[in-house]
């Protein structure tokens, strides 16, 4: 059955247009809080990120929870993977992060995990949709949730991403620069490295509401190489707003992107025989990492674009590695969800293992050169049942043989027809992507 206010990835959209109004808020945090409620005493965390509007959401939330009985922990600005790991540890009922991850500070969303940490059941969003279109009710007073604030939260959450990394490793001698992207993990990420032992600049650390992912972060990595460069560091780590992606740039200003990422830290657990199951990448994954791993004899399945896809998938292949060029990276045998901070100490570990930089790793991957094209439309189309389409792609398919890959969709939120290619020459591709491109046009 559709949902009819959940997304992919929870709840979104413009603050003050519908959903993402105080009044929907309040009404989400009185079903959510009536669904859990069956399941006897207990307590929901509330997590933020840094934009303004997550002051008035945190509020109406927890009205919402307090009015269904339900109890409340306060976490304030904290990582979205943070949220889910309190979760998990502090055996919350659930965890609802406030958070439109990358997009600006006029945006906002919910989004929720479970008490294991993942992605809330299909079943449970049902629910809490139920309950959101029926009449809200007040409990009698003596039995309305209660509100505490973990004041801990913050170093509970730095002294895990730590353990993710061998004690005895010391990355002391290396220069990092941080971009927070103004963003949740401000007064996380410096701590969790300078605490290893790194030397830290820090860059987009001083969120004041509105200049969150504002020309910076893992969306905008450029503003962090020229700072890697400046500083004369050994390396870069862009973090977006919620600090669930990072992108990361080597010590000559080079970015690497989510694929290299992957790559290199399925090289590392693959040469120390940790590696587990297939990689997960999206369909929008870059051949040259797929290559790569196939001569690792690793293989990669590809998910719809998209994190819950790639978590399912990893799930169904029993994969303990996946993610998205975007930067969202999962490692299953670390935590339960996309963490930046945590993708980015295994990148560093093994560079401490190795003794090789960030651009040494990154080199045992060829990344095959891509161009996306968008091609705007009146409506949805189905692309599969037009026939001139499918034979111009079938016609550049032949052409690029095993050394590219051509991918056509529909975007699920926009009226675009989605264009890429992808192969060895980057003037073949370009040339064979506006070719497609001009032939959507004409049959549609």
């Amino acid at each position: 059955m559709a949902k009819k206010y959940f997304g992919t990835d929870g709840i979104r959209g413009k603050v003050g247009e519908y959903p993402i109004t105080a009044d929907f808020m309040l009404k989400l945090g009185w079903a959510t809080g009536r669904v859990f409620a069956k399941e006897g005493s207990g307590f929901v965390l509330v997590g933020k990120d840094t934009r303004i509007s997550g002051y008035m959401f945190e509020s109406a939330l927890e009205a919402g929870l307090s009015a269904a009985g339900v109890d409340t922990r306060m976490l304030g600005p904290m990582p979205t993977p943070g949220i889910a790991y309190l979760t998990r540890t502090l055996r919350a009922k659930a965890g609802i992060v406030i958070s439109a991850s990358h997009n600006p500070y006029y945006d906002n969303g919910i989004k929720f995990f479970s008490v294991n940490g993942t992605k809330l059941p299909d079943e449970l969003e049902h629910q809490i949709e139920q309950y959101i279109d029926a009449p809200m009710t007040t409990v009698e007073s003596a039995k309305l949730g209660k509100v505490k604030r973990v004041s801990d939260a913050a170093g509970r959450y730095i002294e895990f991403c730590k353990s993710t990394v061998p004690a005895n490793l010391d990355f002391k001698g290396m220069r990092i620069v941080i971009d927070c992207a103004h963003g949740a993990t401000y007064h996380i990420a410096p701590h969790v490295f300078s605490e290893v032992g790194a030397e830290v600049v820090v860059i987009g650390g001083e969120p004041d509401g509105l200049n969150i992912n504002d020309e910076c972060g893992a969306t905008h990595p450029e503003v962090l190489a020229s700072k890697v460069m400046e500083y004369r560091a050994d390396l870069g780590i862009a973090l977006d707003g919620d600090g669930d992606r990072v992108i990361m740039v080597d010590h000559k200003g080079e970015i690497v992107d989510g694929d290299e990422l992957i790559y290199i830290i399925a090289r590392s657990f693959h040469d120390k025989g940790k590696l587990t199951g297939p990689v997960v990448g999206t369909l929008m994954s870059n051949l040259g990492m797929e290559h790569a791993l196939k001569e690792m004899g690793v293989p990669l399945f590809r998910a719809n674009v998209g994190d819950r896809y790639v978590m399912e998938l990893l799930a169904e292949k029993k994969g303990m590695l996946g993610g998205e060029g975007s930067g969202h990276i999962i490692c299953l045998d670390k935590t339960t969800t996309g963490d930046g901070i945590i993708s980015a100490l295994q990148v560093l570990a093994e560079m401490m293992f190795s003794g090789k930089s960030l651009h040494e790793l990154k080199s045992g991957m060829n990344k095959y050169p891509q161009v996306l094209i968008n091609v705007r439309v009146e409506k949805k189309v189905k692309l599969d049942e037009i026939e001139s389409i499918q034979k111009a792609v079938a016609a550049v398919e032949k052409k690029l043989a095993d050394k590219g890959r051509v991918l056509l969709r529909a975007s699920g939120t926009e009226p675009l027809v989605r264009i890429m290619v992808e192969g060895v020459d980057a003037d073949e591709v370009n040339r064979y992507a506006n070719q497609l491109a001009n032939d959507v046009r004409k049959a549609i």
